[in-house]
């Protein structure tokens, strides 16, 4: 084991007297945690609507309170009333309002005579988010609305509870297991490939090959101080990233000492892969140009920011291969469910096992020779 702790000491020693290279590595997926974390996946709130009653009647009354509700509780709307209905299209079709609700000038007499009442809601779809949260919530509201006054004394409708396991999830909790395993990804690149093909563009390589420590030696040692270096990003980041995204009280004893488990298991997988990748190269311009479409086929198939049930056949199949999506899987289940690792032996099992087949392979490719 000495020889590979010799490696281990010089290239940790290495890596952490660049600051700059620390800096980058943990910077980078937490910058992306803090942007895309607020600007992804939030609540729709405080959209501009026009609201344009031609009714004076009290049915119309009460549908302009229902979104007065609204906009004081869940606070989806904010409200504009309108006089003109030309004027409110105006406004929808040049982008001051989101949308144009029209109660018809019949629709308290319509309501009365039940002759199917009905409401106007005319809507910028430029943006299909805002579109999905302006129509479900006039779902809500129409429902809300469609309710008797006085309930039946027997329900003859079938009624839906909802239990929900866990508390909302915001979406910056969503992405954190992602901006974690980007961190890990980072270094692994950072810290292994661009390191070890630049020891190789400077002749550091040349001192290795000479010394009687076998190949396997070499790689073990490389190998093991690129975990060691990765290991520690994920880490801090995962406490960072807790602590930004509001879920400290979720790092236990028991949880966070699973975590740093899966940091370390995450990291040798990772910066074995590069190892495998880099194995052959002494171009130091292919780690760098290699970055940015490892990170597209990688981080972006694994669930990371969507559902990979929502991706097409091809790109699960893509998801299926990626350690990058059981990083994130276990990852969400230590930090988000709290889960022990008997729950998490799909993800760990295909870790291992990747890792076992790219330390095989990279020790199969390293060569003794220039």
């Amino acid at each position: 084991m000495s020889p590979i702790i010799a490696i281990m000491r010089r290239d940790l020693r290495k890596y952490f007297r660049s600051p700059v290279l620390m800096v980058v590595s943990l910077f980078l997926p937490l910058l992306q945690l803090v942007i895309i974390g607020h600007a992804f996946g939030g609540q729709i709130r405080n959209v501009s609507v026009a609201l344009v009653s031609l009714d004076n009647g009290p049915e119309a009354v009460r549908v302009q309170q229902a979104f007065r509700a609204i906009e004081e509780n869940a606070s989806t709307f904010r409200v504009t009333l309108e006089n003109d209905l030309d004027t409110a299209l105006d406004a929808t079709h040049t982008g001051l309002v989101a949308a144009a609700i029209v109660i018809p000038e019949d629709y308290s007499r319509r309501v009365h005579q039940e002759r199917q009442p009905r409401l106007g809601l005319v809507l910028d779809n430029t943006d299909p988010f805002v579109v999905g949260a302006l129509t479900a919530k006039m779902t809500e509201l129409v429902n809300a609305v469609n309710q008797p006054d006085v309930s039946p004394r027997y329900l003859r409708q079938v009624a839906l509870e909802v239990v929900e396991l866990y508390p909302y999830i915001e979406y910056i909790e969503y992405l954190l297991p992602g901006s974690i395993t980007l961190a890990i990804f980072v270094c692994s690149l950072i810290g292994g490939g661009l390191l070890y093909i630049d020891d190789k563009a400077r002749g550091f390589h040349e001192g290795y090959l000479v010394t009687p420590i076998s190949r396997a030696q070499l790689v073990f040692g490389l190998i093991a101080s690129g975990t060691v270096k990765a290991a520690i990003a994920g880490t801090v980041v995962t406490v960072l990233g807790a602590a930004i995204a509001g879920i400290a009280g979720n790092l236990t004893p028991a949880t966070l000492a699973l975590l740093v488990g899966l940091n370390t298991l995450v990291a040798l997988s990772l910066i074995s892969m590069i190892a495998l990748m880099m194995v052959r190269v002494s171009d130091p311009v292919v780690p760098r140009a290699a970055f940015g479409i490892l990170n597209t086929l990688l981080f972006f198939p694994s669930g990371a920011m969507y559902p990979i049930s929502s991706f097409p056949p091809w790109l699960q199949s893509v998801a299926a291969v990626d350690p990058f999506a059981y990083a994130v899987h276990a990852f969400r289940g230590a930090l988000l469910k709290q889960v022990g690792p008997a729950a998490l032996t799909t993800d760990i099992g295909f870790l291992a096992a990747f890792s076992g087949i790219c330390v095989a392979g990279t020790v199969l490719l390293f060569r003794r020779r220039l």
